[in-house]
């Protein structure tokens, strides 16, 4: 990102293929609307070009990333555009499920299983409160600390940890079948 603020158009491109894909899924798990996450993703990256002259690296690059969509999706949310409906996701399941699960180990066994465990996985989600679920998706998605989780979402570390711990007790209990 530095080398970018300083006029490196091709730390950009650089930035954008290593983050596109979480953002991406972290948006449209969010807002449950495709037309909506593209819309929200064009934002983030346009903040990003726009707010490079005043980056200041005190944090990780990726929770200064992931602090403009949190924002961006929570403005979109408030202006009524549509929130998580996860069970919208179901339109569409095949494609969450491939992002959820990793890829089958081989045969069409392995692969049905994937399939199973990633549609139980996508309804689950759709189940937790929207706080969890996005604190989540940070965690998880974003491979950002309960520290990071807390400063993009705005809320205390204390607050983020229950967030957390509750997101796992309600997965681990409405996939226990998987366990």
């Amino acid at each position: 990102m530095e080398r970018y603020a300083l006029g490196d158009s091709a730390a950009f491109g650089t930035l954008y293929r290593r983050h596109e894909t979480r953002i991406w899924r972290y948006l449209e798990r969010n807002v449950g609307n495709r037309a909506t996450a593209e819309e929200l993703m064009q934002e983030v990256w346009f903040a990003v070009a726009r707010e490079a002259p005043r980056y200041q690296p005190t944090a990780r690059f990726t929770t200064w990333l992931f602090t403009i969509a949190h924002n961006r999706m929570v403005d979109a949310v408030r202006a009524g555009q549509r929130q998580v409906s996860l069970d919208a996701l179901g339109y569409d399941s095949a494609s969450v499920i491939r992002q959820l699960t990793t890829q089958p180990a081989s045969g069409p066994l392995a692969a049905t299983l994937a399939r199973e465990q990633g549609s139980a996985l996508a309804r689950a989600l759709a189940q937790l409160p929207g706080e969890q679920r996005d604190a989540f998706l940070l965690h998880i998605e974003a491979e950002l600390s309960v520290d990071e989780v807390a400063a993009v979402t705005g809320s205390t570390f204390e607050t983020t940890k229950s967030r957390l711990r509750y997101a796992r007790s309600k997965l681990r209990d409405l996939l226990s079948e998987f366990a």
